[in-house]
């Protein structure tokens, strides 16, 4: 299976003693009821992973061949290796629809839905028109979202060619962010460097001048309005005709909307039109915000030299939330309950990640490896409950002995 670029982080040097324990001790946000606790809720959040077995220590230094660090390091290298030769099994006994059909079937419905949203919100009466809205805003978070995470991984089809199609339809014109920054963003450092500090730590969802409820309930409404900012911004670090580009597949997918709105919903005034486009972009821009948030902060972090390998850096730093229908339908399951799935396998589709879930926790939780799941509500009540520590201070590094 194909892995992610960048899983390692210039030359690392650390003397580590091969008699110390294997049990890892998590200092996990600088709270202990953050570590291999029960949730606020009920939930379980394995980040201690009690009962990992004892073994020597692996240092991420020098080692001589045939010593302990040695064997350890390709024991770790194993556990991968043969949790991905089980995946492997499964992907190719899959058929294309089961691979790519059925995600790429949820977007095609997508499509054929807009006309019936556009067409309600003609009507004068509120539950027709309300279901407009309803209607539009579900269909652009499934492509803006969905589309654009498959895309950006290349997931929706297995031709190149075809793949950067897509990603330039999903992400630029329907999303107005640039492929490039995107896919280098949240493809070479999110998940390349999860939980590293100063890299894949999520760092940049934290607006540390907010307080916790305007961040959790109000700024998120200005997401429709923030991101193609972000967006412009980010285009002086890509080659003026991407830029270009990124300029006019944003103008052309602002302006579809908009004309559609005025001339087909029959709206009167442009500015009742922009209110529309933003109520319905902005419809799930709270669940959006809070599973970006939910699923990896407060979870441990790593330093970019002492870093666990792979398969423990993604069991210990990635949440899965329970299955929602509204959820899976719009941002995919490799983002709600196939988090940690999505996060070893990152190329493969929401369908095959879901698939490849009974496998792949059977497997951490056999290996006595994290494996993180827990409700919306329990992550929402710790947000709120810790934000000043979780969401405005620096996150301490967590000390990890003896499973590298």
């Amino acid at each position: 299976m194909p892995l992610e670029d960048g899983d390692s982080v210039g030359p690392r040097r650390r003397q580590v003693n091969a008699e110390v324990s294997a049990i890892p001790r998590l200092r996990a946000m600088g709270d202990p009821s953050l570590r291999g606790t029960t949730a606020p809720g009920g939930s379980r959040i394995d980040v201690m992973a009690e009962g990992w077995e004892r073994g020597p220590a692996l240092g991420d230094g020098d080692v001589t061949p045939g010593g302990a660090p040695q064997r350890a390091w390709q024991s770790e290298e194993a556990l991968m290796t043969e949790l991905s030769e089980l995946v492997q099994k499964v992907v190719k006994s899959s058929s294309w629809w089961e691979r790519h059909g059925v995600d790429i079937s949820i977007l095609a419905c997508s499509f054929l839905l807009l006309p019936a949203g556009f067409l309600c919100l003609r009507s004068a009466q509120a539950i027709p028109f309300l279901a407009g809205v309803l209607t539009l805003g579900v269909v652009h978070h499934t492509l803006t979202v969905k589309g654009s995470h498959l895309a950006s991984h290349n997931a929706l089809t297995e031709s190149k060619s075809w793949s950067k199609v897509w990603a330039i339809f999903f992400i630029e014109l329907c999303s107005a962010f640039t492929v490039e920054q995107a896919t280098y963003n949240h493809v070479k450092i999110h998940h390349g460097y999860t939980n590293i500090i100063g890299l894949g730590d999520s760092s940049t969802w934290k607006l540390p001048f907010l307080n916790r409820y305007v961040y959790m309930f109000i700024a998120p409404l200005a997401v429709p309005v923030l991101t193609p900012l972000v967006a412009l911004d980010l285009l002086r670090n890509v080659e003026w005709k991407a830029a270009l580009r990124t300029l006019c597949c944003m103008f052309l997918g602002f302006y579809c909307h908009y004309w559609l709105l005025l001339h087909v919903s029959g709206f009167q005034s442009p500015w009742s039109a922009l209110l529309c486009m933003l109520v319905t972009r902005s419809l799930l821009a709270h669940p959006y915000i809070h599973v970006n948030i939910f699923q990896h902060i407060g979870l441990p972090m790593f330093a970019a030299d002492r870093k666990p390998k792979r398969i423990h850096l993604m069991s210990l730093g990635v949440l899965n939330l329970p299955r929602n229908p509204l959820l899976d339908w719009s941002f995919g399951h490799s983002l709600i309950s196939c988090h940690v799935e999505h996060h070893l396998f990152p190329s493969l589709s929401d369908n095959m990640c879901l698939k490849i879930k009974p496998i792949v926790s059977q497997y951490l939780k056999q290996k006595k490896l994290p494996y993180n799941e827990d409700t919306y509500s329990s992550r929402l009540w710790l947000f709120l409950q810790r934000y000043e520590e979780l969401m405005v201070h620096a996150p301490p590094i967590t000390e990890l002995v003896g499973i590298q």
